[in-house]
């Protein structure tokens, strides 16, 4: 049984929770986020509450469980407060910018990686800090690590992008005798 499944989901005042069939959607003072579920597990909106139950015993649906109660508190939680990524870009010659809705990099190579920003994306990129805010979690997570995708950093040293905190693992290099 899921434990995070069979909690009651509190609906906060300011945002609006309606479901039409297997779409839910969830408006808030940010804006508005829309999401299709299966239907494993039967989603009741009860005054301000929400609460989920699976209709078969099997595997999948109590995987689903947990998984479908995750998804709705970060929606609600992204309407109410965006989610914020953010990248330190470190090494000689590697820049980063904002150009209209795209993001301009030298990273290195003969040519400049240019990457389209998503319309419910903002990103800001001052010095080598790139942050990026939005209201889907999931949106903002898979763009970031996107991004970061272009350029790993390094371990021997820690050139390229990486996450704000993340810690590089450093390695000693060759040896003279």
């Amino acid at each position: 049984m899921s434990r995070i499944g069979k909690q009651e989901i509190v609906i906060p005042g300011g945002v609006k929770v309606t479901q039409s069939g297997p779409t839910l959607t969830v408006v808030g003072p940010k804006g508005t986020l829309t999401k299709n579920f299966r239907d494993d597990i039967t989603i009741t909106i009860a005054g301000n509450a929400i609460n989920l139950n699976i209709k078969r015993n099997d595997k999948f649906s109590k995987s689903l469980w947990g998984t479908y109660a995750s998804h709705i508190k970060n929606m609600i939680a992204g309407v109410q407060t965006p989610y914020q990524k953010k990248l330190i870009l470190e090494g000689v010659g590697f820049k980063s910018e904002v150009k209209g809705k795209t993001l301009n990099f030298a990273l290195g190579f003969s040519h400049p990686v240019i990457v389209e920003i998503p319309d419910t994306i903002t990103a800001t990129a001052d010095k080598n800090n790139i942050t990026i805010t939005g209201i889907d979690k999931e949106l903002v997570g898979s763009f970031t690590a996107a991004i970061r995708a272009l350029k790993k950093p390094e371990p021997y040293k820690g050139k390229g992008m990486r996450y704000e905190g993340e810690v590089i693992r450093r390695k000693q290099g060759k040896k003279t005798v």
